[in-house]
């Protein structure tokens, strides 16, 4: 058998172990308990699921305005380079939902298991020693438990990451500028995923393991080519330059995008530095005693979903110090048992760059329970824009996995398995179960004692419990948790010690491993693998009548579901006035706020419709007074749509202005129940002319009609009787341009987050079309990236072809 159809074989094998491994959510009509699926990733699901073949492989890269979500939102054309990742949207055309969920997140499981198998291979592992690697990671808790949480697109992130790693250990070990080329494509198509802090992080490391590995071999081959420090230096800019060519579609309009966000620059969080302010950055930072869950897993219990009952198999939920966990910590008991052997019998470059992964890992992940981490906030570009440091365990998990497949390699070498040291290594395996199983005896003969000293911690109540059963819940379960840990880490060392000193039985160690590895993760994940019915709202064919009554209605007004989520309302094509989501335009942001349903502010923004539940109506009528108009009832009473009946029209034409003297100013004033936005705008610039004082303006300053109104494009007739400012419905934003009459316009900020123009007294044509230069740079060097790429895999092909002619 030749080696590509063994590296095919191995390949195979990993796919199938996966697929057995997560049968329970593959092969069922069901779907994950995940908030973050069933409320918002399985939208985008179904609408995928409808699209044409054609539709799969068609690209429209254009600069996005979404007139659906958040009062028209947008990233400036930065997510767009998702569309070049056709196998998602042909995954979702051909496997129905909500089972393509599942085979989304397990086959890209699988490639991450196949980048770290080949990254092994690539150092000279073993084959099933890279198999067994690509298992840890795939695997592990740490990043299978993802799927608990609904976190789709970072796993599928996360699973881009071994290849990085994988391509530029390739250019570094051939010098070939095509596999550092490729590194910083696959950078880029991680990028792509649209989970930033995901591929941040894989950045610094990738840089940091370019950084060391070069270094070494300057060190090592310093007298034999001079030149070579200038030449790797000149191959790694390559992945920088290249990756940051092909990403630019993305990076350019992004980072423009998010300069006005509440984490960007120019926002006034982290004292007016940009980035989240250190107490939010740093809630979701992994408590130093956790480390202890690397051999217990439920020493602080074990993450359900809020969102309903527990399932039987969690004896305890997550009672630790950081703020909640949907995941947990684990890596299986196998990496941290084979850690010592790389150690002892290998200590080469790759050993201590793994190591270093580890630790900076952990100290990072640590976050503000570190000085490592503080420093990096206050101090390094980009930490500060991102939340959860606990994130970035993806990267030591990907380092245990790279040093467990070099440890499996050991154990098949006899003179390893001979060595005095590895007796040593043995006693130390052995001892752990032991040191275990005296933790218990403490555990038992001291549980009033521990359980009055952890009281504080223990009797944390939950949503839904709280009192002494609680705290005797958790007890039992950490006892449990130590007991099963000794009983796996008995059965390691009964193998290791067992298999390793009798020959015969030594090449089967690594497969007993396995599958003692397989049995450990397998308990703890499926603790995580939680099922429940598809919801209905997210079924194809499923409305509720208040739906059905404003999918008539024009796309020029807004609705705000106080009932639900808006997610229901946008997949059908009606507009809303918010979504909630983790970074939103900081003036916007401050809007929604301030937001006071009785004032103007819901007029200026064209909100015209309210749904409620039948009870809440009924609660709240008496404060709405008639300004909110019952206009529709479902049948059985369960919803009450309200109509504004002081809603603004898009477009309207105001004579007076009055100039903000300082930021915020125009929220206050909007707030006030005699502010009328029909004769005054908020503006933060003089007007061009003179125009009505505000205690002169009369009421009306001319009519306005809407002609076209698109997502990239809105077109009106203003006729203004005196100087006016033509007053938009529509969020200001820098990518947007204006003509009147066929000639530019500047846009105006009002009323603190809409826009407008001046006019003069006449009949004029107004066009807004939103065309943000850097997504036209940006996309023009992606394109031309792609194509320079294309055409190097060309001449490879045919180089090689060439090659094996000349063979044969």
């Amino acid at each position: 058998m030749t080696e590509r159809r063994k590296t095919l074989l191995a390949l195979g094998v990993l796919l199938g172990v996966l697929i057995l491994f997560f049968g329970k959510i593959l092969f069922t009509d069901k779907i994950i308990r995940a908030p973050d699926i069933i409320n918002e990733y399985y939208w985008s699901v179904v609408s995928l699921s409808k699209q044409s073949l054609g539709d799969v492989f068609r690209l429209h890269l254009s600069a996005d305005w979404d007139i659906f979500n958040n009062t028209g939102n947008t990233l400036e054309g930065g997510g767009q380079g998702n569309r070049f990742l056709f196998w998602q949207g042909l995954l979702y055309k051909l496997i129905p939902p909500p089972a393509s969920v599942a085979w989304f997140i397990v086959l890209h499981l699988f490639a991450a298991a196949a980048g770290v198998f080949m990254l092994c291979r690539a150092i000279g592992c073993g084959r099933l020693a890279a198999v067994a690697a690509g298992l840890v990671f795939a695997l592990a808790p740490e990043n299978a438990s993802l799927i608990n949480a609904g976190h789709v697109l970072k796993i599928a992130t996360i699973c881009v990451a071994p290849w990085a790693f994988y391509f530029l250990e390739r250019g570094l070990q051939s010098r070939r500028p095509l596999f550092f080329m490729t590194a910083g494509f696959v950078l880029a198509l991680q990028f792509f995923y649209t989970h930033w802090q995901i591929a941040f992080y894989t950045c610094l490391a990738v840089a940091l393991y370019a950084l060391t590995r070069s270094a070494a071999i300057i060190m090592a081959e310093r007298q034999e080519r001079p030149r070579l420090a200038g030449r790797l230096f000149l191959l790694n800019l390559v992945v920088l330059v290249f990756f940051l060519t092909t990403v630019a579609m993305d990076l350019m309009p992004l980072a423009k995008w998010s300069s006005e966000t509440n984490r960007g620059a120019l926002s006034g969080a982290n004292q007016g530095k940009g980035g989240l302010n250190r107490e939010e950055a740093m809630l979701w930072s992994m408590p130093p005693e956790e480390l202890a869950a690397f051999a217990i897993p439920g020493m602080f219990g074990f993450s359900r979903q809020e969102g309903g009952e527990n399932p039987t198999n969690i004896g305890a939920y997550y009672w630790g110090r950081m703020i909640f966990t949907q995941t947990t910590s684990y890596l299986g008991l196998l990496p941290w048992l084979l850690l010592p052997l790389p150690l002892l019998f290998r200590r080469d470059r790759y050993t201590w760059i793994a190591l270093a992964g580890v630790v900076l890992g952990l100290l990072f992940s640590m976050g503000k329970f570190t000085p490592f981490y503080n420093l990096l906030f206050d101090h390094f570009p980009g930490v500060n824009r991102f939340r959860v440091p606990k994130m970035i365990m993806f990267i030591p998990v990907l380092a245990m996995a790279f040093l467990s497949g070099i440890g499996l390699t050991l154990l098949r070498d006899e003179a390893v398995r001979t060595a005095r040291r590895f007796r040593g290594y043995l006693l130390a395996v052995a001892a752990l179960p032991l040191l275990l199983l005296l933790l218990l005896a403490v555990e038992k003969a001291g549980e009033a004692f521990w359980i009055t000293s952890l009281m504080e911690l223990l009797a944390q109540p939950t949503r839904y419990q709280q009192g002494a059963q609680l705290v005797a819940q958790r007890w039992n379960n950490l006892v449990a948790e130590t007991a099963i840990a000794a009983a796996f880490a008995a059965a390691y060392a009964l193998v290791l010690w067992v298999g390793c000193r009798r020959p015969r039985l030594a090449t089967a160690v690594p497969l007993l491993l396995v599958l003692l590895f397989l049995a450990d993760v397998g308990r703890v994940n499926a603790k995580f693998l939680f099922l429940v019915d598809e919801p209905r709202e997210t079924s194809h064919a499923f409305t509720t009548p208040a739906i059905e009554f404003l999918r008539t209605k024009p796309h020029e007004y807004r609705v705000l579901p106080m009932n639900g989520t808006s997610g229901p309302y946008s997949a059908k094509r009606i507009p809303v006035l918010f979504v909630p989501m983790p970074v939103q335009q900081q003036r916007w942001q401050e809007f929604l706020d301030a937001l006071v349903l009785t004032s103007a502010m819901p007029d200026i923004v064209n909100l015209k419709y309210l749904v409620m539940s039948g009870e809440q109506y009924q609660r709240e009528k008496g404060s709405i007074g008639d300004r909110y108009v019952p206009v529709f009832q479902a049948p059985d009473g369960s919803e009450v749509v309200l109509e504004n009946r002081r809603v603004l029209p898009k477009g309207w034409l105001v004579p007076s202005v009055a100039l903000a003297s300082r930021p915020g100013e125009a929220l206050t004033l909007m707030q006030n129940s005699a502010f009328d936005p029909r004769r005054l705008a908020i503006v933060e610039v003089a007007p061009p002319f003179a125009m009505s004082p505000p205690d002169r303006a009369a009421g009306g300053a001319g009519e306005v009609v809407l002609g076209r109104y698109e997502g990239l494009r809105i077109d009106l007739t203003a006729r203004a009787t005196v100087n006016a400012l033509l007053v938009l419905g529509e969020k200001y934003y820098q990518g947007w341009k204006a003509t009147v009459d066929g000639r530019p316009a500047e846009i105006q900020r009002v009323n603190h987050i809409l826009r407008g123009v001046y006019l003069t007294p006449g009949e004029h044509r107004v066009e807004f079309v939103f065309d943000p230069l850097p997504f036209k740079i940006g996309k023009y060097l992606t394109l031309a990236s792609f194509a320079l790429f294309a055409a190097l895999l060309v001449r490879e092909w045919l180089l090689r072809r060439g090659r094996v002619r000349s063979e044969e």
